[in-house]
């Protein structure tokens, strides 16, 4: 669907990267309840905050049929672990909120198109393009506008004698799409809301942000 998430400023004839970020940092309770809650349905602390997300995009677009991008290492055999390349890829998660489920019952839904992504996940997302045959345009990304990343685990420190070795913040940066949402676990979850600053300001990310820690508190 076309504009996942409402723009503040009409969308560029072509789509650009200039980028800017909002960050939230979640209690450590919070983020131990969500846990909790997620193994209570058998699904995983990813899924709770993507389902949650998701009922933040459904309330901001009133649409009843949400797609998120979402990213996967894609090296999910053993062969491949000590590889060096790019295997990362896109998954395209798609959530049905037909019938007002309940947030378990749409725990659920997330959950099946979870498992049912990763079970495709060597499917290239150029192939995926070509076979869906979206409409194409130069003002913004096929098929998924928004992006949704966890990450569980903070960096390895590396060592290499005689160096000192930190890593960099990578600041403002590009926006690669419209939005991209990245919550990483370190000592507590960090929430970070990347977006077009050619499409959004910062107020409506900063609001943004309330509001998804608001859904993850109820």
């Amino acid at each position: 669907e076309f504009d996942q998430f409402p723009l503040d400023h009409p969308r560029p004839a072509r789509q650009t990267y200039h980028g800017a970020r909002e960050v939230l940092f979640l209690p450590v309770h919070l983020s131990e309840s969500l846990k909790a809650l997620g193994r209570g349905e058998g699904a995983s602390l990813f899924m709770v905050l993507l389902a949650a997300f998701q009922i933040l995009l459904s309330r901001y677009t009133g649409h009843q049929d949400v797609l998120v991008g979402s990213v996967i290492a894609n090296r999910n055999r053993l062969e491949l672990e000590g590889l060096i390349g790019f295997f990362v890829n896109t998954l395209v998660l798609r959530t049905d909120f037909s019938g007002s489920p309940t947030f378990r019952e749409l725990l659920t839904r997330v959950r099946a198109t979870c498992l049912d992504a990763y079970d495709h996940q060597e499917l290239p997302f150029e192939k995926l393009v070509e076979t869906l045959q979206p409409e194409r345009s130069s003002t913004h990304s096929p098929l998924c506008q928004v992006v949704f990343a966890y990450e569980d685990a903070p960096p390895a420190p590396v060592e290499l004698p005689g160096l000192s070795l930190a890593i960099a913040d990578e600041g403002n940066g590009a926006a690669k799409f419209d939005l991209t949402v990245m919550i990483e676990w370190r000592e507590e979850l960090r929430v970070s809301f990347r977006y077009n600053t050619d499409l959004f300001d910062a107020a409506t990310m900063r609001q943004a942000l309330a509001h998804y820690r608001r859904l993850l508190e109820a």
